[in-house]
């Protein structure tokens, strides 16, 4: 049996050979160019191989290429692993021996790795929610521009609605101001279109799920954003607690304790930030819908300020869609306890 180390690049990889005495038997390095070359190289093991490598942004594609010719590949958690094997001399040929020896060890912290369809759906799911946010950035910048003239338009439901848009059209600015709205303009519509694209193919391309139907059941949580949580959050049984899965997400207080003193601060932010960003939307609708939850955030909100409140507020959603997909039970507003979902500490950190 070996084990293989993979320091993944952009366009080669850095690979170790180890023996299950330890011993380096190759160290080598491939480039991606060749694809055929790889797949040679690795079947040429003929499953008597662990090949491991760390979770980076381009790890989808080798991880695919490994299973292929049968290897048994393992996807190792960047921050765990480097927790064991931080090291002050640092090369690609020292990396990817760690992990080849931490593999031999059985000590490697594996992150999860989803079945390819679900990646397929979280691919097409990131890519509706990128466009949102680029549309939100760009509504934004018009804001800012008519702030800088000192315009206030009038209260309109939606500025970017129909009537709200032909006023942005009609708006007498200086030519270098108008210039820059039109094309903020043109970009928003061309985003509006490209989201619309890209809802159809969601709908077309992912199948409705029951638990989605349970998610739904939640003021704020669409039909794609419910499919976003599932497809990010993946086995909900992979998780022991819910505070595993506030972790997941991020959406934890990071700690720092020394000696008798321990300070709870903001969230750690070291998990799946789409999840976080799913939540913090629906939140921010929850909270005008579920009595409870908008009390318990006014409360907050006075001690901790807006941001503080939402942020925690979409951690006892996250609680309660943990309790949710366990036991199958729909959402039930005004009867979130404040036992069931944690103390508003929990979530907002403090000293």
């Amino acid at each position: 049996m070996f084990h293989i180390g993979i320091d993944l690049h952009k366009r080669f990889s850095q690979v170790t050979v180890v023996n299950k005495q330890g011993h380096i038997k190759e160290q080598r390095k491939l480039y991606h160019d060749d694809r055929e070359a790889l797949k040679a190289y690795f079947g040429s093991f003929d499953h008597h191989a662990q090949a491991t490598m760390e979770a980076t942004r381009n790890w989808s594609w080798f991880y695919d290429l490994l299973e292929e010719v049968g290897l048994d590949a393992k996807l190792a958690h960047p921050l765990k692993t480097r927790a064991i094997a931080e090291a002050r001399i640092k090369t690609d040929k020292l990396d990817s021996a760690t992990l080849a020896h931490l593999d031999r060890a059985n000590l490697i912290a594996q992150a999860y790795v989803p079945p390819a369809p679900i990646r397929q759906e979280r691919e097409l799911l990131r890519y509706r929610q990128s466009l949102v946010r680029t549309r939100s950035a760009i509504k934004n910048k018009i804001h800012a521009l008519l702030d800088r003239r000192g315009i206030f338009p009038p209260p309109f439901t939606d500025l970017f609605g129909g009537a709200g848009l032909v006023f942005l059209k009609e708006l007498k600015l200086p030519d270098i101001q108008r210039q820059n709205l039109d094309g903020y303009l043109i970009l928003l519509k061309q985003l509006n279109q490209l989201i619309k694209e890209a809802s159809r193919r969601i709908r077309r391309s992912i199948k409705e799920l029951p638990q989605a139907k349970l998610l739904m059941t939640i003021p704020g949580v669409s039909y794609l954003t419910a499919h976003l949580l599932l497809a990010e959050i993946g086995d909900i049984n992979r998780f022991p607690s819910h505070q595993k899965l506030c972790s997941y997400a991020g959406l934890v207080p990071s700690t720092h304790q020394s000696g008798q003193r321990c300070y709870h601060g903001r969230i750690t932010k070291q998990g799946n930030k789409y999840i976080r960003w799913a939540l913090v939307e629906s939140a921010q609708v929850a909270i005008r819908h579920d009595a409870h939850l908008r009390r318990w955030y006014l409360r907050l909100s006075r001690k901790r300020g807006k941001t503080k409140a939402i942020v925690a507020c979409a951690r006892k959603l996250l609680v309660a869609i943990y309790h949710m997909l366990k036991e199958q039970e729909p959402y039930k507003a005004n009867s979130l306890t404040r036992s069931y979902l944690g103390k508003p500490a929990t979530c907002s950190g403090h000293k």
